[in-house]
């Protein structure tokens, strides 16, 4: 069987979730998940469960084509120096005494970066959680120890309180509260933002959209109420893409949604081919805040 096929990888990571609506614990019977109320939730044929409750119908998710572009682009190995950086800054976590659990990587997407972090943790299981079902059919099979579930990063997240010895953030949504209930109190969350610098040849040519200059600021004080910044630092590298992987690029991140394909493609034409573009995110270690 492969990874993920019939929800086998659910196995492993079902001590961590909890039903969306009473907050039971949950076991599996057949290709269904149960809470101890009752709840029943079908394992998709991919191998993930969707936890969103009645009503969260999990738009505004990744489309099919940003998770087919977004797979592609990382399958060329464009951002592999940045998996291998968080991977190594997961290992280092791990290594400082770290508690029982698992990684919650909350907006997953596919799941490479979670995979990558797993590479590196032997004895973990990875929560790859995300409200598109189009990522999650990937993240599925990302890795033989992920379990992928669709829930909302805004609402309540459907994982038991101090589930996570390590919770990761890359390139999407924080919900700070949910973040620090998940997060066991000695406990770290890995958070990846772009620079400003990040693939800055593109933003003028394409009209891509720009970073805030003071994400990092806005971030912190964000996260402030239940996190303290404990490190931060700076991973940069120039890559050389094809306009292939330019248009990769384009598709699998938020200005896809801003951008009409035809217009985007025309000006991809107009690049050198291939074209020097950066890679420039900043990897911020918080840790949780002492109740008050």
């Amino acid at each position: 069987m492969r990874a993920g096929e019939n929800g086998g990888m659910l196995d492993a990571v079902i001590r961590y979730l909890t039903c969306p609506y009473c907050g039971d614990g949950m076991t599996r019977a057949g290709g269904s998940l149960h809470c101890w109320a009752g709840h029943a939730f079908d394992i998709a044929r991919q191998g993930y469960v969707s936890l969103l409750p009645a009503g969260a119908t999990g738009g505004g998710g990744d489309s099919a084509g940003m998770v087919r572009a977004r797979a592609d682009f990382l399958a060329a190995g464009h951002f592999a120096s940045l998996a291998a950086v968080i991977a190594a800054a997961a290992g280092d976590l791990a290594g400082s005494g770290a508690a029982r659990g698992c990684v919650a990587d909350v907006g997953a997407g596919t799941g490479y970066y979670l995979a990558a972090v797993l590479d590196r943790l032997p004895g973990r299981d990875g929560l790859a959680l995300d409200i598109s079902k189009f990522a999650l059919r990937t993240a599925a099979r990302a890795h033989q120890r992920i379990g992928a579930v669709g829930c909302d990063a805004w609402l309540r997240l459907p994982v038991a309180g101090s589930a996570a010895f390590l919770a990761l953030n890359v390139f999407a949504p924080r919900n700070g509260a949910e973040l620090r209930r998940v997060l066991s109190p000695a406990g770290r969350l890995l958070v990846v933002t772009p620079t400003p610098g990040h693939l800055g040849e593109l933003i003028g040519p394409l009209g891509l959209l720009t970073v805030d200059q003071r994400k990092d600021e806005r971030l912190s004080a964000k996260l402030s109420p239940y996190f303290e910044l404990a490190g931060r630092r700076e991973h940069q590298m120039m890559l050389s893409l094809d306009h292939q992987a330019v248009g990769a690029v384009v598709a699998m991140g938020p200005s896809s949604w801003h951008a009409a394909a035809a217009a985007a493609a025309a000006r991809i034409r107009r690049l050198p081919d291939p074209m020097p573009v950066t890679l420039a995110v900043t990897l911020s270690v918080f840790r949780p805040t002492r109740p008050r």
